[in-house]
Parts: C-alpha cells; structure tokens; sequence
C-alpha cells in the first residue's frame, strides 16, 4: 500500500524552469496556512537540484484540511538565472493558493519562466 492509500497526507511540491528546460535549484518557498483571515508561517525551503525540497512541506498530524498558500520567491531565482531581465519583473512571488479536503498525497508543481507560469495538482 502507498502512502496515498494509506490515509497518511503529505504536500510535496516541484518547480521546473521551462524557460532553462531544467529544475529550479535553490528557489526559497514559504507555506502558510490560512486560518480565520490570518495567513500563518507553515514551514519555509528552498528546493535541491532537482528542483524539489528534500521532505514534504506538510505531513502527518500537521497535514489538516483547510486553505493553504505556497508563495514560490520566483523574482530572486530569476534573476540569478538572467541578468538581462528588466526591473521590476514581470513576476515576483508567485502565490499558489489551494483547498486541502482530505488526506492523500497533495503535489503542487510550478512550471516557471521569466513571463508565465502554470500550476495544477499532480501525483
């Protein structure tokens, strides 16, 4: 049985730079969770190599249904990819937000370049 089956939730997420054809190493992501109004700090990473962080950003007894926002620091990562890029960015922080309804494996990726982006919920 997998860990979707087995009624344990996880949020995982992967940001692939579309405009490189390569992950996103190094990009900073910050979860929060949306409570009554308030946004609260989850938990904060930046992605490895392979454009994924290393554990998933929610698990366990933490994983609850409700609303989330993953904010992806794409302004930072950009311009370290392209100096060439005019000031301000076409995008900074990108802001996902998402319901959680029930356990399962919930994976968020971001396909990411310098003047777009597309999210949806993967496997």
């Amino acid at each position: 049985m997998n860990q979707a089956d087995s009624g344990a939730g996880r949020l995982t997420t992967h940001v692939l730079d579309t405009a490189r054809g390569a992950p996103a190493a190094n990009l900073g992501i910050s979860l929060f969770r949306l409570v009554e109004g308030r946004h609260e700090l989850v938990t904060e990473a930046v992605t490895n190599s392979d454009g994924r962080v290393d554990k998933p950003l929610l698990a366990g007894e933490d994983f609850v249904a409700g609303f989330y926002e993953l904010v992806f620091d794409a302004g930072d990562y950009l311009r370290r990819q392209n100096e060439d890029l005019p000031e301000p960015l076409f995008l900074d922080e990108i802001v996902v937000r998402f319901g959680v309804s029930g356990m399962g494996h919930y994976h968020v990726p971001l396909l990411l370049s310098p003047y777009g982006y597309s999210t949806y919920r993967g496997s």
